[in-house]
């Protein structure tokens, strides 16, 4: 059977696009054509762009407008840095392509509604990633579809991913956020809200079909020095007003290898008129009680790492899996393959660009109010998608 869908990667290892690239390459329906990328990036980029080319048995195609332009490729997946993704992805769009964005699509609220509306106005398929497809998320939906807990009222989500060595920020300096946000990413930090409190931001929506209206927050420096050195917030706290009325708050961010038995806290509590419930991701679980030796996290991690972002400088940094709980519910489908359902079937996703586009909107906002220590509205327009 020949595969029905041309993808073109952009930017390779020590990206998102170490895992996007395999879940699709696992699709039958799907063939991975090659990867590119711009020619003007630093060596070192264009090295670990090569690696995972080789690792997958593709070509790498040295010119992007040649490769964004091939009859065989279909869908695009960009995971270049947050700083440079709007160029490439107008480009695709402009092309013809339907396209898999990695979390933000760009990292200003303008160029990310500039995305959504291209790919709306060009009548292509876009999706975000998103954690929607994990089993805790589908339970939520369930359970919120089926009217058992009444009218939803509040949302409250815990996402605290357990990465890196903490202890080494200094507590005597409290955060003082500085928007607007420009740089996102770093070798050894990134701006947590918008990595991690952008899963919670983007299931709210995805359960309530609402938006949001107003956001309070707050910005910390309470686990890493690299975070703090860099500006950049290891954890946010946050209370949301949504366009139909509920209530949302959000802790997210990142707290060491050692603050947890396996990956984080993942925590989901639904709020209605007749009853609540709270759904932990890690649960129900086995737990592995043995003689063998008890988890370690390392002495400083990978060189370009040392966060352990990315699942192959993980491996070459020494972190090897936790042990102790093994999860017993199974992902039904993956996000590449909801994608691909999309494709084949000529439909919208469910996590579209322009729900992509407003949590661009909320984090700015977010960075704004924790500022400003006051409530920030998230302004619509009648020209975002």
């Amino acid at each position: 059977m020949s595969a029905q869908f041309g993808l073109l990667l952009i930017t390779g290892n020590q990206t998102h696009q170490e895992n996007y690239a395999r879940a699709f390459a696992a699709d039958e329906r799907c063939q991975l054509i090659g990867l590119a990328d711009e020619a003007g990036i630093p060596q070192r980029r264009r090295e670990l762009n090569r690696e995972l080319a080789d690792e997958l048995g593709i070509p790498y195609l040295s010119d992007l407008s040649a490769a964004i332009g091939r009859d065989d490729v279909n869908v695009v997946s960009i995971c270049a840095e947050p700083e440079r993704r709007l160029p490439l992805t107008l480009a695709c769009v402009e092309a013809g392509k339907h396209i898999y964005l990695d979390k933000d699509p760009a990292p200003t609220v303008d160029g990310a509604w500039q995305v959504a509306n291209a790919i709306q106005n060009n009548g292509l398929l876009a999706q975000a990633f998103s954690m929607v497809r994990l089993p805790a998320c589908q339970q939520a939906k369930q359970i919120v579809d089926s009217g058992e807990l009444g009218e939803l009222v509040g949302l409250h989500s815990d996402v605290t991913f357990a990465k890196g060595i903490p202890g080494t920020a200094d507590l005597s300096r409290p955060r003082q956020e500085n928007p607007p946000a420009s740089r996102f990413t770093f070798t050894d930090s990134k701006r947590e809200f918008l990595c991690v409190g952008y899963y919670p931001l983007i299931l709210f929506q995805w359960l309530t079909g609402q938006r949001f209206d107003s956001v309070d927050a707050v910005t910390s420096n309470y686990f890493f020095e690299a975070h703090q050195k860099n500006d950049v917030e290891d954890f946010a706290s946050v209370l949301l007003r949504m366009d139909g009325g509920t209530e949302a708050t959000i802790t997210a961010g990142r707290c060491g290898w050692m603050s947890h038995r396996d990956f984080g806290v993942h925590d989901i509590r639904l709020v209605g008129t007749r009853g609540s419930i709270t759904i932990d991701a890690q649960r129900p679980r086995l737990e592995v009680c043995s003689d063998t030796a008890p988890w370690t996290q390392p002495a400083t991690g990978h060189p370009e790492d040392p966060m352990g972002f990315w699942s192959s400088t993980q491996k070459t940094g020494g972190i090897h899996p936790k042990q102790d709980w093994q999860s017993v519910n199974a992902v039904a489908k993956s996000d590449a393959a909801a994608f691909l359902d999309c494709l084949e079937q000529n439909q919208q996703s469910d996590v579209t660009a322009a729900m992509a586009a407003h949590t661009v909107d909320v984090v700015h906002a977010t960075y704004r109010s924790a500022a400003s220590r006051q409530s920030e509205p998230i302004a619509k327009s009648e020209s975002q998608a």
